[in-house]
């Protein structure tokens, strides 16, 4: 039995897809069973609640061999803290409890570097790596760059204004990855049930690449003139209180940029071994231009 967490976000409904391919029986914990697709409410069990509740993961864990584990988004969130650790700890605590052999979570690069430690959403992403961690339970920690699905969030902008922003250097070039690879090396992991220990696993993408690349190649896909802005950082701060992030959340958002406009995700060599397929020219491609073409809304 594998459990999943998240099992309708961008990348948990992928894992959720591919195990359900591939005949393994799953467990999924979810607020509102109805955002389940219908054809795979009958293929799955559900538990229905938070995976930060006591009651809820210690009836998920029951039986379980292993966990798919991915924070859900908590923008209004108090601190930092409650949002990752006190969420987290009811479920690290039933895992070992329960006797949970595996646990795959995803969570952030930039471990070894110093400027992991005022980082915001990274900084407590990996502390919450080293709670479950000190369960002692088999653990891969998918270490993560940027997404190239969090353009998505600025599509309304590509098409209606051309152009899209970050408070990162244009110029500076990076590792990022598409949700779907992220998905197939959790599920490789999930469905491999001869490791043990405990092991990070960078998932870099296949190039490093700088906003004005993304620029160029957007515009190129896209067939119209898409360029980059770089906005201040306090601006980006401010976006996210428009948005109704918590103080604390916005900082959160500020800091890992900040860190990242630093060099935070460029501590790990690039290796076929964590290097993933999809380049950003063909996530564009595919996923980009028919959000842009077909005229549709970016939620």
């Amino acid at each position: 039995m594998i459990v999943v967490t998240t099992p309708t976000g961008a990348i948990g409904h992928q894992v959720l897809n591919h195990l359900l391919d591939a005949g393994e029986a799953v467990r999924v914990i979810i607020r509102d069973p109805s955002k389940i697709p219908a054809s795979q409410r009958s293929r799955v069990e559900i538990i229905e609640g938070s995976h930060g509740d006591p009651e809820v993961v210690e009836r998920a864990f029951k039986g379980a061999d292993a966990v798919f584990w991915l924070l859900p988004p908590d923008p209004r969130a108090a601190s930092l803290t409650g949002a990752y650790l006190d969420f987290t700890r009811p479920a690290a605590m039933a895992m070992k409890a329960l006797g949970v052999k595996r646990v795959v979570i995803v969570t952030a690069l930039g471990r070894h570097t110093e400027l992991a430690q005022e980082a915001g959403y990274v900084t407590a992403s990996l502390a919450m790596d080293d709670l479950i961690a000190g369960t002692g339970i088999a653990l891969r920690a998918l270490a993560m760059p940027s997404f190239m699905d969090n353009i998505l969030r600025q599509a309304d902008s590509i098409r209606d204004r051309g152009v899209f922003f970050s408070p990162i250097s244009g110029n500076l070039k990076l590792p990022i990855c598409a949700t779907r690879d992220i998905a197939a090396v959790a599920v490789r992991w999930l469905l491999d049930e001869s490791w043990n220990g405990q092991k990070e696993v960078p998932v870099l993408g296949p190039e490093n690449i700088s906003f004005e690349d993304m620029a160029n190649i957007i515009s190129d896909v896209l067939g119209m003139p898409v360029s980059f802005q770089q906005i201040s950082f306090e601006a980006y701060h401010s976006q996210f209180l428009k948005f109704g992030f918590s103080q604390a959340m916005a900082q959160g958002m500020t800091d890992m940029a900040r860190a990242k406009d630093r060099g935070l995700d460029l501590g790990v060599v690039r290796t076929p071994e964590n290097s993933t397929s999809t380049s950003f020219r063909q996530w564009c491609e595919e996923i980009l231009r028919p959000l842009i073409l077909n005229g549709e809304r970016a939620s």
